[in-house]
């Protein structure tokens, strides 16, 4: 069965003004459609046909780095929409601790996780990961994804220009800024860290 393009978890307004309603028209209708596209266009009549993206992206690592590139940005994609929220959430229980034990606060979070996206250089990710109970932001590079790693990833912001030229120019912090103080969807992260493995892109 084909992969299709999940639907956005909320309104093309929701987001402003950090993510515009015309960049997820064209991030998500334009950018993540075609990764979609052409992923169910490179498993077709192959064995990775009715295969999940996570093992799809895991086999082809390495060896088939246009499959890996359009199923790992299509995976990425997914999870970039659920790790943002319409409304401002702030996290609790065994999250907000690890949080505190990790970075301090969830303030110095922030301000660590804004400089790591501002510092990365041209295309790619920052994340936030969980690996043996301890959380750390990580940075993948163009359409790498740590789908398929050891560290468990629980939110992601994409720091590619077309995440953000079309609201911010070339401001990337101010893009990063907004994000990171209104829209975290700390519920989601909360979700991927109880579960310990990558989160699964519907269908």
């Amino acid at each position: 069965m084909a992969f299709e393009l999940m639907p956005l978890p909320y309104d093309r307004e929701a987001l402003a003004p950090a993510v515009s309603p015309e960049t997820l028209d064209y991030h998500h209708g334009k950018h993540h459609k075609a990764y979609i596209d052409n992923t169910n266009k490179l498993i077709q009549g192959t064995d990775n046909e009715g295969a999940d993206l996570v093992t799809i992206i895991r086999k082809a690592r390495g060896s088939q780095q246009g499959l890996f590139n359009n199923a790992g940005q299509s995976w990425n994609h997914g999870f970039y929409w659920m790790s943002m929220s319409p409304e401002k959430k702030q996290p609790s229980g065994d999250l907000a601790q690890k949080i505190e034990q990790a970075f301090g606060s969830l303030e110095d979070f922030k301000t660590k996780f804004a400089e790591r996206g501002v510092g990365h250089f041209a295309s790619g990710w920052v994340w936030l990961a969980e690996k043996n109970g301890q959380l750390s932001i990580e940075e993948t590079h163009d359409g790498d994804t740590l789908a398929d790693q050891d560290s468990n990833p629980l939110l992601t912001l994409d720091v590619w220009e077309h995440a953000y030229y079309l609201g911010h120019q070339n401001l990337r912090a101010q893009y990063l800024k907004q994000t990171i103080e209104n829209h975290l969807n700390w519920d989601f992260a909360a979700e991927n860290l109880q579960r310990g493995s990558a989160w699964q892109y519907p269908g």
